[in-house]
């Protein structure tokens, strides 16, 4: 019981620090005279993908010679980009249909099309690089490197481009005050806001993860599934928790820029970081869990060159790909 009350606490510490990072991030931004593009796509998304980063730095780094904080750390890489790509947006999919009467434009999310084109985009293409690198043989480690700093300066090429997209005009009436500095919002009191959300966001997840992994020990559930299913979905609450906010709020560029940027982050940066901390060398399931995440991105992506826009029904079908996921996970078919 005390585990569960735990989870219930962190649950609501990493809701409140969402709310604090998506008022000081939106502020940030107009300070920074940056579109809505950069602010959900770089700025959110970096931000609140620091838990699911921190994870397999530490289980590979810290785990020693062992193979179990190998696995683990493989895991938590692969896990974030499809857990973004599919259950994040099944939930961001429902937020809409929650919240479609008080939407101008009801069931469907009408973001910037050209940083949604290319935040999904780029995932495809440096996602499969990123699983394919994992495909070539021990012997060819120079050529796994060369392509782990491609796609670290493909992150970099993506970010200039996003920091000079032009700023969207908003007025100062239609955001809601800073908490830290309601008067002037004042960018050190911005700033601060930020960090605290972040360190708060950091702590709640941790503490999240921590008392999984208590229930989970209690009720026997085995450590590839934590390190595949549970601890992936604790990560990701903060992306969940701020695109809810900002759909109910009508900021789909932001709402589906500060997944998408996540998934940009955590297709390059992160896979990158694992090539230069291991072998990388990947098996068929993680290949399995890769391809469930591309079908569900290009599903999307295939709407919005169609039709400018993308739906909450398509949306929720990423539900139906993790679903498949848990499935093959709980026959054995996919494991690392």
């Amino acid at each position: 019981m005390k585990s569960i009350a735990i989870l219930v606490v962190s649950l609501g510490i990493i809701l409140l620090a969402a709310e604090l990072f998506v008022n000081g991030v939106e502020w940030l931004g107009k300070k920074l005279n940056l579109s809505e593009g950069a602010v959900g796509s770089v700025l959110a998304a970096v931000g609140t993908a620091l838990p699911e980063t921190i994870i397999p730095i530490i289980a590979i780094v810290f785990s020693g010679q062992g193979s179990e904080g190998h696995d683990i750390g493989i895991g938590a890489i692969l896990g974030a980009p499809l857990m973004l790509s599919t259950l994040a947006m099944f939930v961001t999919g429902l937020a809409v249909i929650i919240f479609r009467r008080r939407r101008m434009h009801g069931m469907k999310v009408i973001a910037d099309y050209s940083t949604m084109s290319r935040d999904l985009l780029f995932f495809m293409i440096i996602f499969t690089v990123a699983i394919l690198t994992g495909m070539i043989p021990p012997g060819h480690r120079t050529l796994q490197l060369g392509i782990a700093v491609i796609m670290v300066i493909s992150y970099i090429i993506y970010v200039h481009t996003m920091l000079r997209e032009e700023r969207d005009i908003e007025s100062d009436s239609e955001m809601p005050p800073c908490y830290f500095d309601r008067r002037q919002a004042a960018l050190p009191r911005i700033a601060l806001q930020i960090i605290a959300a972040l360190l708060l966001i950091i702590f709640g997840a941790n503490l999240f993860v921590e008392s999984v992994k208590v229930v989970a020990m209690t009720y026997g559930v085995p450590a590839f599934v934590l390190a595949l299913i549970i601890t992936p979905i604790a990560t990701e609450l903060p992306e969940k928790f701020n695109s809810v906010i900002w759909i109910s709020r009508e900021k789909d560029t932001l709402a589906l820029g500060n997944i998408t940027g996540a998934m940009v982050f955590q297709s390059s940066l992160i896979p990158a970081l694992g090539i230069f901390l291991t072998d990388w060398q990947l098996t068929a399931g993680a290949l399995a869990s890769a391809l469930l995440a591309l079908l569900s991105t290009s599903l999307m992506f295939v709407q919005l060159r169609m039709h400018k826009h993308i739906s909450a029904p398509i949306l929720m079908a990423g539900g139906l790909f993790y679903a498949l996921f848990l499935i093959a996970v709980f026959k054995g078919v996919i494991s690392y």
